[in-house]
């Protein structure tokens, strides 16, 4: 029985919540299941549906620190997929980049998962999640994270060849193909298509004007033929005109002359005009224009403010002080913080969704601001 006609005789009801919230809704490659998708949307206008997702997501977030089996991996996966299902819009509320960035924050320095491939593909959901992913993949890089994969290096191609570097692309690509990334045969079929791509579009010139034009030949690359160079160069020479001015064919520039009689001024002589006499004509000296600043400063030492007599009442001891408040909750949580790296609090509990919403922005523009020092690249 396909599935289709299990569902249909199954009798259940799922409305039409698909139908009103379908443009709202991220797809997801695994694919979604339908009745928990419903309900999420359905949770947009039920009250006590949604607070029911909040008790999950928090009930699941508590499960990863009580876990005590072979694989600490496994909570965060179960998290992260039923977040992924249970929000489908994804955003700020659903606190999913938050979850990312703890999941591998906690095992970055762990030998067992640098190259488990589920592991992997939590960096690599996190870097789609940020502003800029290129910081990731060099993170993931310098810690030798997801090398023997070909997903890695694919992900990573693909995001420098959107940024226009293609060269760079090309090297990630000939970099896992030499590492014998797994499966290669996937790899190597993108790298295809990738010089497919590299042919049609126009190069980038990215050294210096200096450089010779003469073709340069590299692998996958075809050279114009010679009709087409011939084409290029008389466009280009037709854009040079256009460009230049004609300077032959037009007239030299007419300056103005004012013909009108000038007024006689007191002192001025007709047929000879004096322009020391016109108060416009010159600035004058530098240091008559500073004259509102030629004053000379002087010592302010020289004056004394009187006092008033009689004694000081009511004066500030030299021995008072203003008392700093410290909060001792605040102090407890950020030393439980320090000593527990692996926390999954997430900041995720009874609800917090301004705190959720402020981190989130942060995690997009910087994905690595929670992380030591010395494991960013250098």
């Amino acid at each position: 029985m396909d599935p289709e006609t299990e569902f249909l005789a199954s009798k259940q009801e799922t409305g039409n919540e698909w139908e009103l919230f379908k443009e709202n809704v991220r797809p997801l490659k695994r694919g979604r299941n339908v009745g928990l998708l419903n309900q999420a949307l359905k949770s947009h206008s039920d009250y006590q549906l949604k607070r029911s997702l909040l008790d999950t997501r928090r009930k699941l977030i508590e499960a990863i620190d009580e876990y005590e089996g072979d694989d600490p991996l496994l909570p965060w996966i179960e998290c992260i997929k039923w977040v992924q299902e249970a929000f489908p819009q994804g955003g700020d509320s659903s606190g999913l980049i938050l979850i990312y960035e703890q999941c591998v924050r906690a095992f970055w320095h762990s030998d067992r998962y640098k190259d488990d491939l589920r592991y992997l593909k939590v960096w690599l959901e996190y870097a789609e999640n940020c502003v800029d992913a290129e910081v990731i993949y060099s993170f993931l890089d310098a810690n030798e994270i997801g090398k023997s994969h070909s997903a890695y290096y694919l992900a990573y191609a693909l995001h420098m060849e959107s940024k226009s570097k293609m060269k760079i692309a090309n090297d990630i690509f000939n970099l896992g193909i030499s590492r014998d990334a797994q499966p290669i045969e996937k790899l190597k079929d993108a790298y295809r298509k990738f010089l497919i791509r590299s042919m049609t579009k126009p190069k980038v010139v990215e050294d210096d004007g200096g450089e010779s034009h003469l073709p340069v030949r590299s692998f996958g690359t075809v050279l114009p033929s010679a009709d087409n160079r011939r084409q290029n160069m008389e466009r280009s020479e037709l854009a040079n005109k256009q460009m230049k001015p004609d300077r032959t064919q037009k007239t030299p520039l007419s300056i103005f002359k004012d013909t009108t009689n000038i007024v006689a001024m007191p002192g001025h002589q007709s047929g000879k005009a004096k322009p020391e006499l016109n108060p416009w004509s010159t600035l004058g000296a530098r240091e008559k224009r500073n004259k509102e600043n030629s004053a000379v400063p002087t010592k302010w030492t020289t004056y004394k403010i009187p006092q008033r007599p009689g004694a000081r009442t009511g004066g500030v001891t030299a021995s008072a002080s203003i008392e700093v408040f410290v909060d001792e909750e605040c102090s407890k949580m950020v030393r439980a913080h320090d000593h527990d790296g692996m926390s999954s609090t997430l900041r995720l509990r009874q609800g917090g969704g301004l705190d959720i919403k402020k981190e989130t922005d942060l995690l997009r523009g910087n994905p690595l601001r929670n992380f030591p020092l010395r494991s960013l690249p250098r």
